[in-house]
């Protein structure tokens, strides 16, 4: 008994002085190096939901079917945004994994490849856009009123030269996380938000633009960000630059090496978004106040999960480059270290929103029965979210970063369309559960992408991939 005891607490000593190794001379990030690629991506995220919500204030000034002909155009750049988004997560990973390997020549050509790659396809996805002005005016919008067209016709053609702009900006960004320098793309947005803002309350407010008003300020603010991430992207004295060259020379196997986390991940975010617009249509059925309910949730909703989202992009740009330095090791030990902390973001900032809840639903004016329904709503995914959500979606980014996207990507739309989409007509409408019923469906999806992630992750097979 005391020999186990004595081995016991050697064994002990020596996973202690492993540990105190790897503190000090392995690991690839410090506390003080995560906390400076964290905390300006939770700024970053916030931002961008506070300027969203100061958007549609301002643009409901203009009136209803502005607002209407705005959010349906929104509702197609969404579709894209998050295509460029996921083409740059790719590039990010391929990069971060270069740079695991100490190898910043590779690592910047990777960037570079993306840059140009990004600029050509956002090119040509606004020529089609241009060119099916019509179609999707009219029959992807289906019949709506004159105004409300009009509207839509008018933000439709400026928001759409702006396209590559965006796309560029969030190729650039993602990069600069893969540095572990978070804080320049948190600079550029703030920059980029401060124009937007401000063009939207001189345009909306000073000329009375309408909806031009809104539209002109958003390429201009894309226009600026995108400039200043490829400047600053130019820069030799960073360890991931891109090459300063004025033609493509495509490296096809590395682009197929972006593509092939892009493309998965491209396709699951837009078939995600697809899936919110079918919620949606079930979701109008119910009524006024379902609607009205569902919109301030999605609301309140954004800032329950907004430092999840933040950390996940860091997940991406860590693991990346455990992974590209081979150990795996790491990577574990920082997968599990990272969760832990999306744990404590969630219920620190679900708790403050909880408390805040009362003056929340009091600022929105929502009738007794609209109130009721969404006060259901947030306290069941304010739970949910600190139990389940972290599982669902960080894991997932450390296996992308890994290289392993097309089996998340399967994951993912399976577990939405069988459980989101088919078991919010059944909870929601059949069963009579209506708003509440739809986000229950969601939180189901949440559940079963939990196992079946946690299961792959457990399963290693993310180690045998290799993407560089």
């Amino acid at each position: 008994m005391c020999e186990e005891s004595g081995s016991t607490k050697e064994k002990g000593m020596s996973g202690m002085r492993d540990k105190m190794v790897i503190g000090r001379e392995r690991l690839l990030f410090t506390n003080k190096a995560l906390a400076a690629l964290i905390l300006p991506l939770i700024v970053e995220q916030f931002l961008a939901v506070l300027v969203g919500m100061a958007d549609s204030v301002m643009v409901a000034s203009v009136g209803e079917a502005a607002v209407s002909g705005v959010s349906l155009v929104d509702n197609i750049m969404i579709l894209f945004t998050n295509l460029f988004a996921a083409l740059a997560t790719g590039g990010a990973v391929i990069a971060g994994q270069y740079l695991g390997q100490k190898n910043g020549k590779l690592a910047s050509r990777a960037a570079t490849q993306l840059i140009w790659f990004t600029m050509i396809l956002a090119v040509v996805i606004m020529a089609v856009i241009y060119c099916g002005k019509w179609f999707i005016l009219h029959v992807v919008f289906g019949e709506i009123n004159a105004d409300v067209m009009g509207h839509a016709n008018t933000y439709l053609v400026i928001v759409t030269a702006s396209i590559p702009f965006i796309a560029l900006y969030n190729a650039g960004a993602a990069v600069f996380r893969a540095m572990g320098n978070s804080k320049v793309s948190m600079q550029v947005a703030m920059i980029m938000n401060v124009v937007n803002v401000a063009g939207n309350a001189i345009l909306i407010y000073g000329f009375r633009r309408g909806t031009e008003g809104v539209a002109i300020p958003t390429l201009v603010s894309r226009i600026t960000a995108a400039v200043l991430i490829l400047v600053l992207l130019s820069k030799k004295e960073n360890v991931i630059h891109m090459e300063k060259t004025l033609r493509f020379r495509p490296d096809w196997i590395m682009v197929k090496r972006i593509l092939g986390i892009g493309i998965p991940n491209g396709l699951e975010n837009s078939m995600f978004q697809l899936g919110k617009i079918i919620v949606l249509s079930l979701v109008s059925t119910f009524g006024t106040y379902a609607i009205a309910a569902n919109a301030v949730c999605n609301a309140v909703a954004n800032f329950q999960v907004l430092p999840g989202m933040a950390i996940n992009l860091a997940i991406t740009a860590v693991i990346a480059r455990c992974v590209g330095a081979g150990d795996y090791e790491q990577a574990e030990y920082f997968t599990k270290k990272l969760i832990r902390l999306v744990y404590l973001c969630m219920w620190i900032i679900n708790i403050i929103v909880l408390c805040l809840m009362p003056l929340v639903l009091w600022a929105y004016n929502l009738s007794d029965i609209t109130a009721q329904t969404a006060r259901s709503v947030l306290y069941f995914h304010s739970v949910s979210a600190c139990l389940v959500w972290p599982v669902s979606f960080s894991i997932p980014s450390v296996l992308r970063a890994a290289g392993d996207a097309k089996v998340t990507m399967v994951i993912s739309l399976a577990s939405m369309w069988i459980f989101r989409i088919i078991f919010s007509y059944v909870l929601g409408g059949w069963l009579g559960l209506g708003v509440l019923g739809v986000w229950i469906a969601m939180v189901i999806d949440w559940c079963v992408r939990a196992v079946c992630m946690t299961l792959r992750y457990k399963k290693g097979k993310w180690k045998e991939i290799h993407s560089i």
